[in-house]
């Protein structure tokens, strides 16, 4: 590990890491001081912070704006790093958008089942309905059956994602490694979910930190209990002296 706090790179995931998990993936609300504490902790990484998410780019930056921080959208194929930005062409994928329109059919007379529809990604989620669990996975993966190899099913929390088979956390961690001002530091990722697994593999890979937050199984290497209290540890980090994720549990 960096003999200095600040020598590290700091990976966040969004959902369920940074906020709190809502039943309705549009209601979700980011706390305050978050903007505040994301943006001080930026400064004293030298730039090396990103957020890691599921969701696209465009909406991170409504939620924190006017700050506006490096990005990984869409499990990474949306990234902006030092104000370059490259983005997925929801037209480049017309299956997609075409399976889109059919999983809405399927699901229409399934009360609390709701698409998500993200452009160049799709998600079924069954948080509102949870007898239709069975129902979901069922669906998203008959879809990407249906859409042949260039297609896979991310899980998650009452969610199932299906995105193109290049995209993935751990990969889009890798590729912020390789440039500046990532390159050359000591990798945390944080998250809370299947969706970051990967994510957690490569920080391990690296020698990194790998924070889970909440219960279940997971490769990462400490276990912090909620989002609040991960909101806690950031502040101490931007405002204090010392690294705050130490042991293997909080």
């Amino acid at each position: 590990m960096p003999d200095a706090p600040d020598d590290y790179a700091l990976f966040l995931d969004f959902d369920g890491t940074l906020v709190e998990i809502v039943e309705r993936p549009d209601a979700v609300a980011v706390d305050p001081a978050l903007p505040r504490i994301l943006t001080a902790l930026q400064e004293r990484l030298g730039g090396a912070l990103a957020i890691i998410s599921g969701r696209p780019i465009a909406f991170l930056d409504s939620r924190f704006a006017p700050h506006e921080f490096d990005m990984a959208g869409l499990h990474g194929l949306e990234q902006r790093v030092a104000g370059r930005l490259s983005m997925c062409d929801p037209e480049d994928h017309p299956a997609l958008r075409d399976m889109v329109g059919r999983l809405r059919r399927i699901v229409a007379d399934k009360e609390g089942v709701l698409i998500e529809d993200k452009g160049c990604s799709v998600a079924i989620h069954w948080r509102l309905a949870p007898h239709e669990k069975d129902f979901a996975l069922a669906t998203a993966h008959a879809a990407v059956e249906a859409l042949g190899g260039d297609y896979r099913v991310q899980h998650g929390k009452a969610v199932a994602e299906i995105l193109p088979s290049a995209a993935g956390k751990g990969k889009v961690i890798e590729r912020f490694l390789q440039e500046a001002p990532y390159k050359g530091r000591c990798p945390v990722f944080i998250g809370d979910d299947l969706t970051d697994e990967n994510g957690f593999k490569a920080v391990n890979a690296h020698g990194g930190v790998s924070i889970r937050i909440g219960p279940g199984e997971t490769v990462a290497k400490v276990r912090l209990g909620t989002p609040a209290a991960l909101r806690h540890c950031l502040s101490a980090w931007a405002f204090d002296a010392s690294l705050p994720f130490k042991g293997d549990d909080f």
